[in-house]
Order: C-alpha cells, then structure tokens, then sequence
C-alpha cells in the first residue's frame, strides 16, 4: 500500500480545514464609502437591477423640508458595476408629501423592475413603472393603488396573496391608521384603484409588514408589528384572502417592535422571525433589542414561538436583516440602531443561532440609523452593506473586503 499517497492527502486536508478555521476566525474588513448626503430627510433604501445591465442599482426616498427646499421624491442610483452611482430621478414634487418605505418588483409582469411605495403624509399607496430606459427617462408613470385610503401609510411588502399569479401589494399604516391591508392586483393594469381588503385593525402603531409561509401550508400569510401596542403577529392566509378573514396569531408581545425579516434562521424548514425593537424606548437596557422569535413548527396550533437574544440592549433597534456575510455557510444579521445613539453593525453567527452572536460594528454613532440591506453591489460575490439615517441625510454603502 502507498502510504506516501495517504500522508500527502492527509497533510493537504489538514491544510483545508486549517485554512477554514483561520478564514472564520478572522474579521471581515469593510470599506465605508459615502453615496449621497443630498436628502432633506432620508428613510429608504432598496437593491435591484433596474436598467438590467447585470449588477444591482439602489433606490431611496427624500422627503421634507430643507429652508425654502420643499423635496418629496424617489431617487435611484445607477450601479457602474464596481460600487460607484449616478443619481436619476423615479419621482420629484414640490409637496409636502412623505415617500418613505418601499419595494421593488415586476408589478406589471413585463420583465422590469417597478417600485411599489407608500406616501406616508396623504395615506397613498401606489407604484412606479420603470420605462425600460431609465437612464434616459426623468420620471417614471404613477399608477394609483390607493389614493389617501390608508392614512399614515408606512410599510409595503408584495407578493402573490390569493394565487393567481399576480403580485398584490400588503401595506400598514402607521398611528393615523392602525392597521394592516392587502391590494389585489386586478391586472391587466386596469386605471382604477385596487381593491382594498383590511387584515386586522386596531393595532396601535403599526410597522413592519412581510409576506412569508409561516404555517408551510403553500400560502402566503402576513407579519406585522405593531410598536406601541408592543405586539408581532402573524396573520393565516386561508387560501380565500379576499372573503377573509386572516386569523391572528401572536408571535410577540414585547415592547416597541419596529422592523425585521422572515427567514429560516436554523435551516429547519420552516420560517422563524428577525425583530429589532426599542424605538424611542426608556434608557434600560431590556427596552432595546435585537432578537429572533424560532417557528417551533405548525405555529398557529398551540405552538409558541421561543424568543432568542442576539444583543439584548442594541440601542433603538429599528431593523434587522440577515444574510450569510462571512461565507461560512450559516445567516449573520445586520442591524440599525435608531436614535442619538444610532448605529450599524452585523452579528456573526457561530453556527448555532440559540448560542451568544458576535457583535461587528460598522459605524457607531450614526444618528437615527434607519433601513439597512444586503448586496453585492460590486459583483465580487462578497455581500455588502447599504443603509440610510434619517436625519443624518446619508446613503451610505460598507464594501465587504472579506477576511
């Protein structure tokens, strides 16, 4: 027998997994890199090939009022491919309106990206049809989903509700409307508005708004927060959404939940639930959070959801993520911090999301830090970072280097 052969294949395979361990036990290393400080007011961020030359543009929004500059606008910076943008314009008006959170799908099934938002001040929900030349195009048509039905419009998400092969649009409402709706798209991309189903109302404050499988029944239910009433909840899809009614589950009732993510956290097949909360919170500690609520299976049927800490005090918590950052094969999590004492940074996953998570901050004292996505805005394959502040009026990106 050659032992010569197996000694050699011995030494290289402790090689490899040396290697490995070095490469996880190492920080990732991010570069800063300052897109926009041109806003009045800053809250939104999205990623998608919209001019579909191959790499990831950004969208965001502008609202507010800056001396005698009135802005109430949608932005998207077009990707050269190595991380370096152009501004163009989706929508500018001389109003006091507010354009905030927003989406980005095929709304109209054509093969283009359009954006789907919300305008927060006249309780609006509409989406924007990309032209297919966006760089050569000033503004995009609007299409009315809702014209001031839903006062204190906030959040939208968008998927398929009832099965027919067209994306609807779910939306909350924030104080002035405590409530949770859906839109079915009534397609062929009729004029009129859509018609409007309520999902639950009466939630004080509500926020975050998300589709996902909850209940792995092949119907897509709803998520939502609810920050003053301290509650998250899930909503049942019954397979009829436009009868109703959606049955209320509750994931939650801690205090102040702001925003998260639907993702299968321990890769066991079923959704579990990324919340960031403390908005506007009390100094103790336990008032600001970054957690994630474990779907035990066949929630809905007396099964609760086990809370887990991935950093108990994360100053105002506002958002989370998650995405695989450092490669090694689990879901890291990145999160903004709202308030004075904004901040950003990613928690790394030691592969067992119920152990202790390792806390990476990317940019400390980041005042009122808002929404945060993951993208690979250079086509490197490395996932980065793209967030905005309220009031600080920034778009920033972190250029994930790697180990």
């Amino acid at each position: 027998m050659n032992w010569s052969k197996y000694r050699n294949c011995y030494g290289i395979c402790l090689g490899l997994v040396t290697t490995s361990l070095l490469l996880q036990a190492r920080d990732l290393k991010f570069e800063e890199h300052l897109i926009s400080n041109d806003y009045t007011y800053a809250y939104a961020v999205a990623a998608a090939d919209l001019d579909g030359d191959g790499d990831l543009d950004l969208t965001s929004s502008d609202c507010g009022t800056k001396g005698s500059r009135v802005h109430n606008a949608f932005y998207w910076y077009e990707n050269d491919g190595s991380g370096k943008f152009r501004r163009h314009s989706i929508a500018s008006e001389d109003w006091q309106g507010r354009y905030e959170r927003h989406r980005l799908a095929d709304i109209n099934q054509d093969g283009r990206i359009d954006l789907v938002g919300i305008d927060n001040f006249y309780g609006d929900v509409f989406w924007f049809e990309n032209p297919g030349n966006p760089a050569q195009t000033k503004s995009w048509k609007r299409h009315s989903i809702t014209s001031g039905g839903l006062m204190g419009a906030y959040d939208v998400d968008v998927a398929d509700l009832d099965g027919d092969g067209r994306p609807d649009v779910a939306a909350s409402s924030w104080r002035l409307g405590n409530k949770f709706t859906w839109y079915r798209n009534p397609g062929p991309w009729q004029h009129e508005e859509w018609p409007t189903h309520v999902v639950d109302e009466g939630r004080f404050e509500t926020r975050m708004i998300r589709a996902g499988d909850f209940n792995g029944d092949g119907l897509i239910d709803l998520v939502g927060s609810a920050r003053v009433a301290g509650m998250v909840l899930w909503y049942e899809n019954s397979g009829n959404p436009a009868a109703g009614p959606w049955r209320r589950h509750t994931i939650s009732l801690r205090h102040l939940p702001m925003h998260g993510t639907p993702v299968d956290l321990d890769r066991d097949g079923d959704l579990d639930l990324i919340m960031a909360g403390g908005l506007l919170g009390r100094d103790a500690p336990d008032r600001h959070y970054l957690v994630w609520y474990e779907n035990a299976g066949e929630p809905g049927r007396g099964h609760r959801w086990r809370m887990h800490n991935i950093q108990e005090g994360f100053w105002s918590g506002f958002e989370g993520v998650p995405h695989d950052l450092d490669r090694d094969g689990d879901l890291d999590v990145v999160a903004t911090g709202f308030g004075q004492k904004g901040q950003i940074a990613w928690f790394e996953n030691s592969g067992d999301p119920t152990a202790p998570w390792k806390k990476h901050p990317l940019k400390e004292h980041w005042i009122l830090g808002a929404t945060v996505i993951v993208a690979d805005m250079d086509g490197d394959e490395w996932p980065d970072v793209v967030a905005v502040n309220e009031r600080g009026l920034e778009l920033r990106w972190w250029h994930n280097r790697g180990p």
